[in-house]
């Protein structure tokens, strides 16, 4: 496990008596969501602000105004929910949080822990073909999201029931 500082690409922790916890956030996707969310907002605030009644014969006036800028923070808002997705995995089991949902899911119900290869995050898998997909462990992230998966597979192996004999 690693320790929790800013260069680790996943965070660790080991609190008393309880056993590890991986905790795994999106990296780059961070650079370029946060700007683009800051240039949204911007972009529709200043043109809010400019917007005035013209020669066109077109009249903006102040509930225009504010309901422009409205959108601009909604549509910030909406680009920042791609930060949102976070895995953090103990004794109990695996909490993923995605875009927009989130559940947890224990280690006696996965049945590995794969990153097939394409695709752009990693994924939990499940009995009867089923999956969970682990938004967190993104491609994009290279190297972090490599120990990222290893972290996850090494916990998944220790605390994941072993295999009844089929028979």
């Amino acid at each position: 496990m690693t320790t929790p500082d800013d260069t680790s690409p996943v965070t660790a922790q080991r609190t008393g008596s309880r056993a590890d916890t991986l905790v795994v956030r999106p990296h780059k996707v961070r650079f370029f969501v946060i700007p683009v969310a800051a240039a949204l907002f911007t972009v529709f605030v200043v043109v809010a602000f400019l917007l005035k009644d013209g020669a066109t014969g077109v009249r903006f006036g102040t509930a225009d105004q504010v309901s422009l800028a409205a959108i601009g923070v909604v549509l910030a808002l909406g680009t920042l929910v791609f930060i949102r997705p976070r895995l953090v995995a103990d004794a109990e089991g695996v909490q993923v949080r995605n875009a927009l949902w989130g559940q947890t899911v224990p280690w006696s119900v996965i049945r590995g822990v794969s990153f097939p290869d394409g695709a752009p995050w990693a994924r939990l898998d499940l009995p009867a073909d089923e999956y969970v997909p682990v938004v967190a462990i993104q491609a994009a992230d290279g190297e972090r999201a490599v120990l990222a998966i290893r972290e996850l597979r090494a916990l998944h192996r220790r605390f994941a029931p072993a295999e009844q004999p089929k028979g």
